[in-house]
């Protein structure tokens, strides 16, 4: 019996890692989503250059409201572009399309944009893959939108933030840097073209998006961080209390 059930655990167990093996190569993405500063920043920046094309459908603005300490006041002046009212969910500002009269992004791209509510826990790497993919537009002229990306090839976004990170054209794959032991740290890029960013100030533009899609897909994860600590101490005082209590009951009979 367990010759027969050994093939399928090594399934389970190795599948998993095999296929992260495969995948793109990952950047840490440092995505805090405790740092409000962060959170706050990252969501000024996905509502001015993500939020035309992707929703973020299981989020109300009032819990951003709540959750990155801002006021209702600011919330709808600066972060909602559809008119939408604070209890709403958050909906992408182009139009859907396909209907009798309607035009929108399905009329011109064929297929809507995907709603970005889970992307960063959907995603196998999960706030890296999302990180790794900001930073990882390149100039490609074969492509329709004039971009690619090493994360998602020919994918049919095109690079919203270039003017922030610059121009940037990748080079050949003998050229990229190797990783320790030998292996391929990934590709390896050159920035042709500066933006208004410098490198830096861009990758804190790419963890902050990343810090607030993090948070997007599990907004309760910030209760839970905050919590959790004080859960612990809980856990640790009874532990105490749970052991002199034992020792008082079973003094006598030792």
């Amino acid at each position: 019996m367990i010759k027969r059930l050994l093939p399928w655990l090594f399934v389970l167990v190795a599948g998993p890692v095999l296929a992260a093996g495969a995948g793109p190569v990952l950047l840490q993405s440092g995505a805090n989503i405790s740092d409000q500063a962060s959170l706050q920043r990252g969501a000024q920046l996905y509502f001015n250059y993500c939020g035309s094309c992707h929703s973020l459908q299981y989020v109300r603005y009032s819990r951003l409201a709540k959750d990155l300490g801002l006021t209702e006041k600011q919330v709808m002046e600066n972060l909602n572009f559809t008119g939408g009212k604070i209890g709403d969910t958050i909906k992408a500002a182009m139009p859907a399309g396909l209907g009798p009269d309607a035009v929108g992004a399905e009329d011109w791209f064929g297929k809507a944009p995907p709603d970005l509510s889970l992307i960063a826990r959907a995603r196998l790497g999960g706030a890296d893959y999302t990180y790794t993919y900001l930073m990882s537009f390149y100039v490609d002229p074969t492509r329709p939108s004039g971009w690619n990306n090493t994360v998602f090839p020919n994918a049919s976004m095109p690079h919203v933030l270039w003017e922030r990170q610059g121009i940037q054209t990748l080079r050949p794959a003998e050229e990229h840097a190797e990783g320790g032991e030998g292996h391929a740290a990934g590709p390896s890029f050159d920035l042709v073209k500066p933006g208004s960013r410098t490198p830096e100030q861009y990758r804190q533009d790419a963890r902050d998006i990343t810090a607030f899609l993090k948070y997007v897909g599990e907004p309760a994860a910030l209760d839970r961080e905050k919590y959790g600590i004080w859960v612990i101490l809980y856990l640790l005082l009874f532990t105490g209390v749970a052991y002199l209590l034992k020792h008082e009951y079973w003094k006598d009979v030792h």
